[in-house]
């Protein structure tokens, strides 16, 4: 696993986000990583090119344990036209954009809901909300505890953007 191409305050965000805990939820783990589950999902298509784009399938393939909120296809397509080109072109606005949805740690379902936030790899926490469904930020979560070899995957409907600083 090659944690070079990853901001320095992404790792430290990796270690401060461990503290998460994890589940006491007995489930057997996939044999799949994240990036694997993923794939075989069939509507990571979109997000899977961006991780290679943005040099984060190693990162993502590796020990973990990490949990993604993983917009799909669908989420990608709602993006103005152009955006997701222009960020294919821009390494480190992609690669910001897509560990903000990424915590370190495995948090399942059932410990996400009774969270109010959580610390990405990139830095800046998400806002949890269960008022009227699970929302991540103002992404609704539409599938949950898609278990991997190394963390857990759920399904958002949008791609998350970090806040501007």
């Amino acid at each position: 696993m090659s944690f070079a191409r990853i901001p320095k305050t992404a790792l430290l965000a990796l270690g401060l986000s461990l503290s998460l805990g994890y589940s006491a939820q007995a489930q057997a783990p996939s044999q799949k990583d994240i990036v694997d589950t993923a794939v075989a999902a069939g509507n990571f298509k979109t997000l899977a090119s961006a991780l290679q784009a943005a040099g984060l399938v190693e990162t993502l393939k590796g020990k973990g344990p990490f949990t993604v909120f993983a917009p799909t296809d669908e989420a990608f397509a709602k993006l103005p036209a152009g955006t997701l080109d222009a960020l294919l072109k821009d390494k480190d606005k992609l690669t910001a954009i897509l560990t903000y949805h990424v915590v370190g740690g495995k948090v399942m379902a059932a410990d996400v809901v009774k969270l109010k936030e959580a610390k990405t790899l990139q830095g800046q926490s998400l806002s949890i909300s269960t008022s009227g469904g699970v929302k991540v930020d103002m992404a609704n979560v539409i599938k949950t505890d898609l278990a991997a070899s190394n963390g857990v995957i759920h399904v958002i409907d949008s791609v998350m953007l970090p806040k501007e600083k």
